[in-house]
């Protein structure tokens, strides 16, 4: 891949004893009642930190946390997250009250081989790509070390910048992101399918249009294949369709004929007259929903003959889920098709790669995280991956490697 790695930084400096590295984490994690509700973010960060340290690094955490506008805003300060990120990575942590200036010089002044620098976006030259901001950061490092794909697609001075003014690598979490995504899309093992799902398709047009080219298969679930279905003639009810995007559904089915890709969509689904748990169902022919009929899952049917089309395949990307999942029952199509999927992956058939919130979500109430090729927690970058898009901060990388 054309990164350099935590393995170039050895070859290139030798020993890391003396040296500081600014590593670009993402520590934006989930705040209730003033504490860390999810330390998933802080634990990513632990391998390479882990790497850095026993080849005698000194670390700087850069990271972002919350929105503040450039401005500094108490609840978005880091230093509330010093305390868990110090028992999570099992060391002590320093702070320094400013991520430039004096206020850095003041935390490498004191003992601790880690230090968290204050939230970034407290200066208005992070989201601008400040050129003086980023040199800024980089004057208190010798090496930087991106570890936050979920921040790649900003050209912030974190992420872009600052890799005009210091030698920089790729994070272990970094590479396993890119990694993944490349032999997914980038050069995959075909047949290709893509699971495209979520509740609209103006959400997720650009990830269509791009896939539709891409992929041998492209499923489309939720409450967006209700649009797709509107476009082909079919009635869906009282169900969620965005019928003013009944020609740019058609627009993607043409290409899809001219690309040679198979679009699936459902033709049995879970109807009910209204989104409510554990209320009454009917399993029936997507010719027959009534007028008063809410699409709100996949049916039965439709997943075995998805789970069909895997079986066929080498490769498959995963966003969004194929029903009101968080809704029982209507979860019940996007578990079954999860735990095909896991089960393929398990036995080395399928390369399986999903991501967004609502993904990763599904996947963990199907149980089959664990047993997925590689699930993305990035997000916003994930998605305009799949949309095709160049992501700043991985064109950075790509430029220092060249």
């Amino acid at each position: 891949m054309p990164f350099l790695s935590l393995n170039d930084i050895a070859r290139a400096f030798g020993s890391l004893e003396g040296k500081t590295v600014l590593v670009r984490a993402d520590l934006n994690v989930p705040m209730r009642d003033g504490r860390v509700s999810d330390e998933t973010r802080l634990r990513s960060i632990e391998p390479t930190i882990a790497v850095l340290r026993a080849q005698g690094a000194r670390v700087l955490l850069l990271t972002h946390f919350g929105r503040p506008e450039g401005k500094l805003v108490d609840e978005f300060s880091l230093k509330h997250i010093v305390e868990p990120l110090a028992v999570v990575l099992g060391e002590p942590i320093g702070f320094a009250t400013d991520c430039v200036g004096d206020a850095v010089s003041a935390a490498l002044a004191g003992p601790e081989q880690i230090i968290l620098l204050e939230n970034l976006r407290f200066h208005p030259g992070e989201e601008a790509d400040d050129d003086a901001f980023a040199k800024a950061l980089a004057k208190h490092g010798d090496i930087y070390v991106n570890d936050a794909f979920s921040a790649a697609h900003r050209a912030h001075a974190s992420t872009h910048g600052i890799t005009k003014h210091i030698p920089s690598f790729c994070g272990l979490g970094m590479l396993r992101e890119l990694d993944a995504l490349t032999r997914a899309l980038g050069d995959p093992k075909r047949p290709v399918a893509a699971i495209v799902g979520g509740s609209k398709v103006s959400t997720k047009l650009d990830v269509l249009t791009n896939l539709v080219q891409r992929v041998d298969h492209l499923i489309i679930g939720g409450g967006m294949a209700n649009t797709f279905l509107f476009a082909k003639g079919i009635g869906v009810g009282a169900s969620l369709c965005e019928t003013s995007l009944s020609e740019t559904a058609q627009s993607i089915l043409a290409r899809a004929e001219e690309t040679g890709t198979t679009v699936h969509l459902p033709y049995d689904v879970v109807v009910a007259k209204a989104l409510k748990p554990n209320i009454a169902t009917r399993t029936i022919n997507i010719h027959d929903v009534a007028d008063d009929d809410m699409i709100l899952d996949v049916g039965p049917s439709s997943v075995e003959a998805l789970g069909d089309v895997l079986k066929t395949c080498r490769t498959l990307i995963w966003n969004g889920p194929l029903g009101a999942f968080e809704t029982p029952p209507f979860d019940q199509g996007t578990v079954a098709l999860a735990q095909t999927a896991a089960a393929l992956g398990a036995g080395g058939d399928l390369l399986s790669v999903a991501g967004g919130g609502d993904t990763v979500a599904a996947l963990a109430h199907a149980g089959v995280v664990e047993r997925f090729g590689h699930v993305s927690t990035a997000g916003g970058a994930f998605l305009e991956w799949m949309e095709g898009r160049e992501l700043p901060g991985v064109k950075a990388l790509e430029e220092q490697a060249a």
